[in-house]
């Protein structure tokens, strides 16, 4: 079962991906939405872990993200 973060943590978790990762945020949620078309958050999850090699948590967080922005551009 996944974790579930705080949006305080998810904002922490996004804030030290640039540093940890050497690409923005923007980077990769384009590199998600030029990703194989996934429908479940944990499959997203895991193909980012194993095609980029990114940390569980950094992973989780950057679908998140992707997944809100996502929502919100659907309201407009």
């Amino acid at each position: 079962m996944s974790q579930v973060f705080s949006e305080e943590t998810h904002r922490n978790l996004l804030a030290r991906i640039p540093q940890c990762t050497g690409r923005e945020i923007s980077d990769w949620l384009r590199t998600v939405d030029e990703g194989p078309s996934l429908f479940r958050f944990e499959e997203k999850v895991s193909w980012l872990r194993s095609e980029h090699n990114l940390a569980y948590g950094h992973a989780k967080a950057i679908i998140h993200e992707y997944d809100l922005r996502r929502a919100a551009r659907k309201l407009l």
